[in-house]
């Protein structure tokens, strides 16, 4: 397995981030980037909500740093490491604007773009913003459909249920031929949409048994049969992992996840400090080699 990053301090998820990280900024960020950059992390990521209601904070967080900003600027100082938005909401967007606009990421980047892409969820926003909430499922499969057939042109087609065009100049544009898009979401659908449309899911928030139960369900299907490449399998532990202070735990939970068929874990780490933060990093790296799971990025 590779590892990723659930970037701490961009984003403040009630449940799983740690204390130091709320008074943290944009140094310590980088320190982090550039440490896993080093051990030969695969990404770390970055994620969309424009304004989160007061009311839904305590749930949801309301720390979310913009990912293009925070990404480019994370792609100057790192040099390897891929950078991954964790997610978009694709109905906030026309296709051609993520094209351009994160096309030009993966060109200053130099190809280390991965696009991670979902439906969303939070109703008070897409009404802040003048999204459609009803059908946005149908509207998200045309769009990703949309971004697979642009993000690598300069002068891209595409026509479709949603959105069609023709005749546009996008330059610069991703200078991957296929830039890997993710898709986001907990559901049986999102899965689907995985396979039909995607290069990876990357669910949250679901345990390692109904992980399991939902790919027996999508494997039978004749969707994943008819997949030309294999699908990236991007998973989330939780709760977050310990590896100095409990090494064999965070073993057992490497080995459960490979045996799932991971093929990117997704990591939120306990930490005390960016020290602490760093020295985490470190450890499951430690960790994952001694259980012969990590495959450096």
């Amino acid at each position: 397995m590779r590892f990723g990053l659930i970037t701490p301090v961009v984003t403040l998820n009630p449940r799983i981030h740690n204390a130091w990280e709320e008074t943290a900024g944009l140094d310590e960020v980088v320190a982090i980037a550039q440490r896993a950059d080093r051990l030969g992390y695969h990404h770390v990521t970055a994620s969309e909500h424009v304004a989160v209601p007061k009311e839904a904070v305590a749930r949801r967080g309301g720390r979310y740093w913009d990912p293009l900003a925070t990404l480019g600027y994370l792609a100057a100082r790192t040099s390897r490491i891929r950078l991954a938005t964790h997610v978009v909401v694709l109905p906030y967007h026309h296709p051609l604007e993520i094209a351009k606009r994160f096309g030009t990421l993966d060109l200053v980047s130099g190809g280390r773009l991965v696009l991670g892409v979902g439906v969303g969820t939070l109703e008070e926003e897409f009404r802040l913003l003048g999204a459609e909430l009803e059908g946005r499922g149908e509207r998200a499969d045309d769009a990703i459909r949309a971004l697979r057939a642009s993000l690598s042109r300069r002068e891209p087609a595409y026509h479709g249920t949603h959105y069609d065009y023709e005749g546009f100049v996008v330059d610069p544009c991703a200078v991957q031929e296929r830039v890997p898009i993710w898709v986001g979401g907990r559901t049986a659908r999102s899965l689907r949409r995985a396979v039909e449309l995607g290069d990876g899911w990357a669910p949250f928030g679901l345990p390692a048994a109904a992980l399991a139960s939902m790919l027996e369900a999508a494997r039978a299907r004749d969707s994943w049969a008819a997949r030309q490449r294999p699908l990236e399998l991007v998973f989330f532990p939780e709760p977050a992992l310990e590896p100095d202070a409990a090494p064999e735990r965070t073993a057992e939970v490497l080995a459960t996840y490979r045996d799932l068929g991971t093929t990117v874990l997704n990591v939120r780490m306990v930490s005390r400090s960016l020290a602490h933060c760093l020295e985490q990093l470190d450890a499951l790296v430690e960790v994952g080699r001694a259980a012969g799971v990590f495959e450096a990025a």
